[in-house]
């Protein structure tokens, strides 16, 4: 094992020269111990690399801040530096418990890596034969019979998994002979969980059958991983013809030109692009068979956990579900010393001003007053630069596409200033339009652009800047 181990190890290492710190996801238990072990034995054999250990304590466990405290002992006598990560694992509703911890975990782990840091952890083989056929019995195809990569993006960094062509077997012989103590978790043997039902019911029977199971079963994964890789590169070519001008957008007439196999694979790459959930077949008959040929003034939605898929014009838009907004409610921008600082609206995302030249508000325009936020309420009429009359709000936003969804979301900016005594306010600026011809800065003149920063995950969503 060591020497298969540090081979592949080298290699994953040699494909990614960026990585400078290595950190081991250690639970305590028998598997991320030997990774460990093994890392920290031939640590000189990479000497620019630094090594460091989290344990995660998800609560769901009443010994798992003892289980902490034994990781880090370990890590002391080991001479590597460590961490623990408390995280609230609780699902959510329709969520299963393994679920929600494996997503806590690695959203917390993610945000522990920089640029030049990887994760690595203990899967192996048998892990990944375990994943293969949970995959197949929920029907999944080519990417997620891929089961787990080798390497794969995690936040800012790298996930890598250097023990997946190494069997528990291997592992645990490891552990014995060099006297390792680890954590035995009790919920790793109760067969209520798909898992462990594979793990201890149905791959020892298949392994009596098939002695070579775990290296076939790993083998066809590799082989649907070369497939899913071919899918989607034919499916980025493909979403470089029905793309829309954002990147949330697929042009219904160019998407209806393709086959239907086409269609549902551009599809399902398109929607992990944006980092949403890919709907189960249904929904996805659904998106290409409803959405499309609903009439033209109909706003179509479906929607799945994580996601939903509109219509508006020729344009189908995908995002996570829209959290909910108080449009009538105001907010107070103000500067200090420095400007305007960032502004949080709460479900729509961060705005802030963006320094600029000829371009934007004018700099006079914004000094000393405050700027007032507000969303659409009807009936606002507006004159953006370059326009000689003012129009209604709602028109303009017609004729720029924007979807009705969007609308209310969109924040107005007023500018509330104090003069002779007399106060007043005139409406300079919408994001996704643009600023007021009588706000709009000069050529040469310095100014302010409104940028609304969206905290929507993967979507390009709501219009970013005027």
């Amino acid at each position: 094992m060591p020497a298969l181990f540090l081979e592949r190890l080298d290699a994953l290492l040699a494909t990614h020269p960026e990585v400078r710190r290595q950190v081991v996801g250690y639970s305590g238990g028998v598997d991320s111990h030997v990774l460990l072990h093994g890392l920290a034995t031939h640590r000189d054999r990479w000497p620019e690399r630094r090594l460091a250990a989290i344990y995660v304590d998800h609560g769901l466990q009443a010994a798992s801040a003892v289980w902490g405290e034994h990781c880090g002992e370990v890590c002391h006598a080991l001479d590597i530096p460590f961490r623990a990560l408390r995280i609230n694992a609780r699902p959510a509703p329709g969520e299963s418990p393994e679920a929600a911890a494996r997503r806590a975990r690695y959203a917390a782990l993610a945000a522990e890596l920089g640029p030049d840091a990887a994760l690595l952890t203990a899967h192996h083989r048998d892990d990944q034969a375990e994943t293969l056929l949970l995959q197949l019995l929920r029907g999944a195809g080519p990417h997620g019979l891929a089961a787990m990569p080798t390497a794969a993006r995690l936040g800012q960094g790298w996930l890598l998994r250097p023990l997946l062509e190494v069997d528990r077997a291997d592992l645990l012989a490891y552990a014995q002979a060099h006297q390792l103590r680890w954590i035995e978790d009790a919920s790793n043997a109760d067969a209520g969980f798909d898992r462990n039902y594979l793990r201890h019911r149905v791959l020892p029977l298949l392994r009596d059958r098939w002695p070579a199971a775990n290296r076939t079963l790993a083998r066809s994964a590799r082989w649907c991983a070369e497939t899913a890789a071919w899918l989607d590169a034919e499916a980025a070519v493909d979403l470089g013809r029905v793309g829309a001008n954002r990147p949330d957008g697929l042009l219904i007439p160019a998407l209806r030109e393709l086959g239907e196999i086409r269609q549902r694979n551009v599809l399902r790459y398109w929607l992990g692009q944006l980092g949403l959930p890919v709907p189960d077949s249904r929904q996805l008959w659904h998106i290409l068979h409803d959405v499309p040929t609903a009439s033209r003034d109909r706003q179509p939605c479906i929607h799945w956990p994580g996601g939903e898929v509109r219509r508006y014009r020729n344009t189908l838009y995908a995002m996570p579900p829209l959290a909910l907004h108080d449009a009538r409610r105001d907010f107070v921008w103000r500067s200090n010393t420095n400007g305007y600082p960032p502004l949080e609206l709460p479900g729509i995302g961060e705005l802030a001003l963006r320094e600029t030249v000829g371009a934007g508000l004018r700099a006079a325009t914004l000094a000393n007053v405050a700027l007032i936020v507000r969303f659409r309420q009807g009936g606002e009429r507006f004159r953006p630069a370059g326009r000689r009359h003012g129009q209604a709000l709602k028109k303009l936003w017609q004729e720029a596409g924007v979807p009705p969804w969007e609308r209310d979301r969109l924040p107005l900016l007023y500018r509330n200033s104090q003069e002779e005594g007399k106060s007043g306010e005139g409406l300079i600026a919408v994001v996704g339009l643009g600023v007021a011809a009588e706000a709009e800065a000069a050529p040469g003149e310095p100014g302010w652009e409104p940028v609304l920063r969206s905290r929507r995950s993967g979507s390009g969503g709501i219009v970013g800047s005027v």
